[in-house]
């Protein structure tokens, strides 16, 4: 247990340093941006490594009986989580996380204006139901807890970027999923987010039914359904 929250902590820390302005600048500043990005993936790369590493590691401590609807939650939430992440990188927004600088914004917004860390809840949400076990529980929920906690500081610091265009922008959003287009946003489609459906599809499927998960990750999604 020891290992594994040092190896959680160490994931946490690495990836708080993107939201420290001062921090990523000077670090840039000192061993350049190419240096800084390729250093940064490779060391994020290692702790997430070590972190599932430290986590199989634990005992296994069932904490409910598993059952196909078990599964079901994972076949809807992590597929959802994977498009949210990928149309959430890929489309502008200058309200969260994205790899698009544009300062307009993409039609993923709709749904929630931090698609990349609704998604990457969504996604170990899933997981958690699936696997019903003590370690699951702390890995995947650590990642959930990781993500929803970071939204409140990605508001403060947008709102503290975009100033008085902030609220224009977000009037269009919302930060709980679907909520804006309840209230009456109308939903669009663009090309991010046909890129991510075509790309979960094709993934989800490669990993639930040509032996991707079981071969990457050693279990089955099917075999509650067996």
């Amino acid at each position: 247990m020891t290992e594994f929250l040092a190896a959680f902590v160490l994931f946490v820390l690495l990836h708080s340093i993107p939201a420290v302005p001062a921090i990523r600048s000077e670090i840039i500043r000192h061993v350049g941006r190419p240096v800084y990005f390729a250093g940064y993936s490779a060391v994020s790369t290692a702790a997430l490594i070590w972190v599932f590493s430290s986590a199989l590691a634990l005992d296994y401590i069932p904490l409910w009986e598993l059952r196909p609807a078990n599964a079901t939650v994972a076949f809807v939430l992590a597929p959802f989580g994977i498009f949210l992440v990928i149309a959430g990188l890929l489309s502008a927004n200058p309200l969260s996380i994205t790899l698009n600088p544009s300062p307009s914004l993409g039609a993923v917004t709709k749904i929630t204006r931090h698609p990349v860390l609704w998604g990457f809840a969504a996604w170990a949400s899933g997981h958690i139901a699936a696997n019903g076990d003590l370690r699951s529980l702390l890995l995947f929920g650590g990642f959930a807890a990781f993500a929803l906690g970071a939204i409140p500081m990605t508001e403060k610091r947008s709102k503290r970027r975009l100033g008085g265009s902030w609220a224009k922008l977000a009037g269009h959003s919302s930060i709980l999923p679907f909520a804006a287009c309840l209230e009456g946003e109308q939903s669009t489609f663009d090309m991010p987010m046909l890129v991510a459906g075509l790309v979960t599809a094709v993934l989800t499927l490669w990993l639930l039914f040509a032996g991707g998960h079981s071969a990457v990750f050693g279990a089955d999604p099917l075999a509650l359904f067996i």
